[in-house]
């Protein structure tokens, strides 16, 4: 699968200008993620519950989303596809991304459900980040309306040509379900266009496509069997790969890094970039397979495009919420703290 050379900090930066200047169609379940901010005061007479002093509420584009706000901060340029309902939340939303510099044109506005949104309540202590104490989800996860799903559709058949790769990030709310994924396997393939995804549903709806990526708790749940050593991830991440007929399988495991199998069934263990300095790890999974992504358009091997995306993850679970991270962050990183596969 690889070798130490093709590992090296040298081989890895060399990657990252390439990764600037693509685009890619980012197509999933968004949501709005809703951040309720407050000073904690005194624990309530009422329940054992801190009672919060409202400060602020923040707002920043979540699940399929935040993909594409990492490719936009490599340096790419990334179109969203996907759906919103009728209301302000989903307003919100849009307004966000396209202030940051995402392109909405594939968002459809569908008045028949609400925008999905997260909540978390966090309290402010004397720590550097504040504490998440409980998160509220309003998300429908049934499938899209028939008209909705044609309208995504055509969109996808018109779009995939000019892009450079297709991501899917599947978090089961509806839009990334099996006709939608298979229209977009045929017409990717038709076109030669690197396509991924990153899915916390079923990963048999994916089969053919070029990386498919998942948890250590999806894989178990896919496999019905528990995976703890290298050994047992190797021998499922190959049951997987085969199953699926994909490129390669990218099974994340946490602190202990990621396991890698690719085409020829050979396996690559790689070490967590940074296990120390772990604040938040919500949307780690969406900078990897942005990162992963972007890496293999560059021209980067399996190996060296989820080397990269251990590094871009390592980075962004230093921050509160979903986060980005740059070129220079990640050379820098990659310079100063390597990690080797084994």
């Amino acid at each position: 699968m690889t070798n130490i050379g093709e590992c090296s900090a040298d081989s890895l930066t060399a990657l990252l200008p390439h990764m600037a200047g693509k685009k890619v169609l980012v197509v999933g379940d968004l949501c709005l993620d809703e951040y309720v901010i407050g000073r904690a005061q005194r624990l309530s007479r009422e329940a054992p519950v801190p009672i919060l002093e409202f400060e602020r509420r923040e707002h920043k584009p979540g699940a399929a989303a935040n993909p594409a706000l990492n490719i936009a901060s490599l340096g790419s340029a990334a179109v969203v596809v996907g759906a919103i309902g009728d209301d302000d939340y989903g307003r919100t939303l849009c307004r966000s991304l396209e202030e940051m510099g995402i392109d909405t044109s594939g968002v459809i506005v569908d008045r028949s459900r609400p925008t999905t949104v997260k909540m978390r309540v966090l309290a402010e202590v004397s720590l550097r980040y504040p504490q998440q104490i409980i998160r509220v989800d309003r998300q429908e996860r049934r499938p899209l309306a028939p008209r909705i799903k044609q309208k995504l559709i055509d969109y996808l058949r018109a779009s995939i040509p000019h892009v450079d790769a297709v991501l899917l990030s599947d978090y089961k709310g509806g839009v990334v379900e099996q006709q939608a994924a298979a229209a977009i396997l045929q017409i990717a393939a038709t076109h030669g266009k690197v396509l991924t995804v990153d899915s916390q549903g079923d990963l048999y709806k994916f089969k053919g496509f070029t990386v498919v990526k998942c948890n250590r708790d999806e894989a178990q749940a896919v496999l019905r069997k528990q995976l703890v050593t290298d050994d047992d991830f190797s021998r499922g991440g190959r049951r997987l790969q085969r199953a699926l007929s994909a490129g390669a399988v990218l099974i994340t495991r946490g602190s202990d890094g990621m396991t890698l199998v690719d085409g020829e069934g050979e396996s690559l263990h790689i070490p967590a970039a940074n296990r120390s300095e772990v604040f938040d790890v919500t949307g780690a999974g969406d900078t990897v397979i942005a990162a992963l992504t972007l890496a293999l358009v560059a021209g980067g091997s399996f190996a060296q495009a989820a080397l990269l995306s251990s590094h871009a993850a390592g980075l962004v679970v230093r921050r509160l919420g979903n986060a980005t991270t740059t070129p220079a962050e990640l050379e820098r990183a990659i310079r100063s703290h390597p990690i080797a596969p084994r």
